[in-house]
């Protein structure tokens, strides 16, 4: 099992239980270090003490647990109005929302296209970029992320 799902598995109640959802688990290198970050959401907002309080909620448990052999740094932030859509009930739950695509090659000179999500299924993301209807293959696609408008 990777790192990630260990580390959401026995995550996932603590951060619940303080009333806030786990949207993601991201261990990665940046530079010579490694991170193990947890994204947050709750309804209203993710602010400050909530990342503190769960933050010293798992503390002990990843130190009782041991999952990463190596030194790393533990973060806990909140997932963020501009967050990463990468399970399937992400999309399903943002159908009709305004995000970002970047697409590993560019498409009509663009490796970036703002639209508005319209659907999922198996991978294929369906779009609507001004009055142009376009599916995105998995393949095709490096990211995606809920873009803020003002």
């Amino acid at each position: 099992m990777k790192v990630t799902e260990l580390v959401a598995q026995f995550a996932a109640p603590v951060v619940e239980a303080n009333g806030c959802e786990l949207w993601d688990v991201e261990y990665v290198r940046e530079g010579s270090e490694y991170f193990l970050r947890l994204y947050l959401d709750k309804e209203g907002g993710v602010d400050i003490n909530d990342c503190e309080r769960i933050s010293r909620a798992i503390d002990p448990i990843l130190d009782e647990k041991d999952p990463i052999p190596t030194s790393y740094h533990f973060e806990v932030c909140s997932a963020g109005l501009e967050r990463t859509l990468k399970r399937p009930s992400d999309f399903q739950r943002f159908l009709g929302s305004a995000i970002t695509v970047k697409l590993y090659r560019p498409r009509n000179g663009l490796k970036e296209i703002p639209c508005v999500l319209e659907g999922y299924e198996d991978g294929r993301i369906t779009v609507t970029a001004g009055k142009e209807t376009i599916t995105f293959e998995k393949s095709e696609v490096a990211l995606v992320r809920l873009r803020v408008e003002f």
